[in-house]
């Protein structure tokens, strides 16, 4: 059983979710690591769209777990359909490709939801399991 994140970044991980929802466009394109909450939100594992992503899957809390680029953000437009199942209305969409997950899951001390610069410790850490990765 793969060893993964809370429900959240274990979508991510998956590759079922190819959007990230913000309320502002404040990300830039780039790579962003993933970290787990260290809580899990178990009304969130009910819905069945997460249930059938997660399954089989260990939620992990509290680690950082992989990394992915952000390649744009956009808004739907309105009326329109939205552009994943994942993407919530009137919000904008960070769009993740090249999603890479860490075998092994990196403790932290805390993270946050917006934008936040890692340790070069970290960042060392992570890339170690990563060597195909440039620094």
């Amino acid at each position: 059983m793969p060893a993964s994140a809370n429900h959240a970044t274990a979508r991510i991980l998956t590759g079922e979710k190819i959007v990230e929802n913000r309320p502002q466009p404040s990300w830039r394109p780039g790579w962003v690591l993933l970290h787990a909450a260290k809580q899990i939100d178990r009304t969130t594992l009910r819905e069945p769209l997460v249930a059938r992503t997660i399954c089989g899957r260990d939620l992990v809390t509290g680690a950082v777990v992989g990394l992915a680029r952000i390649t744009g953000s956009h808004q739907d437009p309105k009326g329109s359909p939205p552009c994943s199942p994942w993407a919530q209305p009137g919000v904008w969409h960070l769009v993740l490709d090249d999603v890479q997950e860490l075998a092994l899951p990196i403790l932290i001390e805390r993270g946050q939801l917006g934008p936040w610069r890692p340790s070069p410790d970290l960042v060392t850490e992570v890339l170690q399991q990563l060597p195909h990765l440039p620094p």
